[in-house]
């Protein structure tokens, strides 16, 4: 049987046209601007009906979607809008106080330090203060910050295991969790009423230390976390076990192995070809611990050095895997953790919690949190 092939009106096409011109218009980003009068020029109906029929939902995890033109995407337009019904939320719920700022970090993807600038300028614009991480940073430390820091909220610019096409937006509450109802309805309701996003205010460079309101994160906050780590070990001994770690192109690397230095774990190896942030994530298909082939590489690794113990984190570092040997030849992957604040510290406590177990035998790790 042959497709139905959907009957468009005139008038559909013109109301089409007209939004998607709309938007061109009031997109401060030349690049997806240009896009839009391209497909608008080539009246390319199929695409423009893609990008501008339905548009990103915000939710309890924030936004999320593959970067390009058009509301239904990933952009700067989207960031500036979500930014400024997120202030307007935190505004009329307690104001603005140099005291009480919002925490902003991005992962390693290519648009990410981007979003993360417009996303700090609008609220730096609309009074709030603004602490930022300079450089991609693992989520869970952004999430930290804010509770370390009696921050209103955080802001965390990150598709944490989509693919590299993808971009997200995940906002976090005092408390270091994901935003839960109402809070996220709220906040999308305030976005449906927020202007254009090139009528709406942005300070211009947020990053460059021009701005009273606009801060770095201070330099003790990785020390403040690590000793939280450390406060809440259930088990406090150093091991020599070799542990075969991969942050899987993300950014958790370095604070992973900081913690396990501090705690005394020294084994750690690196998959090395996956330790550095890249969003482009070139040596897997999708960066998720989960995913099969995912841990191929640290699989081998592990193999190559005899290794106790695999451990991997997704690309924001807000997910865990771990994985141990059967004895058999095989390496299964007996816990996999999704935890808002301390998926690096829960690296750690998975850890320790093996280690207890190591001489006894192997038990379902479930690790819950408030």
């Amino acid at each position: 049987m042959a497709a139905r092939v959907p009957i468009v009106t005139l008038d559909g096409v013109s109301d089409l046209i007209e939004r998607a011109t709309l938007w061109a218009d009031s997109d401060p980003d030349p690049e997806t601007r240009a896009d839009v009068e391209a497909l608008v020029g080539a009246a390319d109906l199929e695409r423009l009906h893609e990008l501008f029929d339905a548009e990103l939902t915000f939710g309890t995890a924030g936004l999320r979607g593959e970067v390009g033109p058009g509301p239904n995407r990933m952009n700067r337009a989207v960031v500036i809008r979500t930014t400024r019904g997120l202030a307007d939320h935190l505004l009329a719920r307690e104001g603005a106080s140099p005291d009480r700022p919002v925490v902003v970090g991005f992962d390693a993807r290519p648009t990410s330090r981007r979003f993360a600038e417009d996303a700090a300028g609008v609220l730096a614009a609309a009074g709030l203060a603004v602490i930022y991480f300079g450089d991609p940073t693992p989520t869970p430390l952004v999430a930290f910050a804010a509770k370390h820091l009696r921050a209103q909220a955080a802001v965390v610019i990150t598709a944490s295991h989509n693919p590299p096409s993808d971009s997200g937006y995940k906002v976090y509450g005092a408390n270091a969790a994901q935003i839960v109802p109402p809070d996220d309805n709220l906040i999308s309701a305030a976005i449906a009423g927020v202007k254009p996003a090139r009528e709406v205010s942005r300070i211009e460079d947020p990053f460059s230390g021009s701005e009273p309101l606009v801060a770095p994160a201070p330099s003790t906050i990785l020390d403040c976390y690590q000793e939280e780590v450390l406060a809440a070990r259930p088990s406090p001994v150093a091991s020599t076990l070799k542990i075969v770690y991969t942050p899987l192109h993300g950014v958790g690397g370095a604070v992973l192995e900081a913690v396990f230095r501090r705690a005394g774990h020294d084994g750690v190896v690196r998959v090395d070809p996956q330790f550095e942030p890249d969003g482009r994530f070139p040596t897997v298909e999708f960066p998720n611990p989960e995913e099969p082939g995912a841990l191929d590489l640290a699989v081998a690794r592990a193999s190559d050095v005899a290794a106790d113990l695999i451990i991997a984190n997704d690309p924001d570092a807000d997910r865990l895997a771990v994985a141990v040997h059967d004895g058999a030849g095989e390496w299964r992957l007996f816990a996999t953790i999704v935890l808002p604040v301390l998926a690096p510290i829960l690296a750690t406590l998975a850890t320790f919690t093996f280690l207890s177990a190591w001489n006894d035998f192997l038990w379902p790790l479930i690790i819950l949190s408030d």
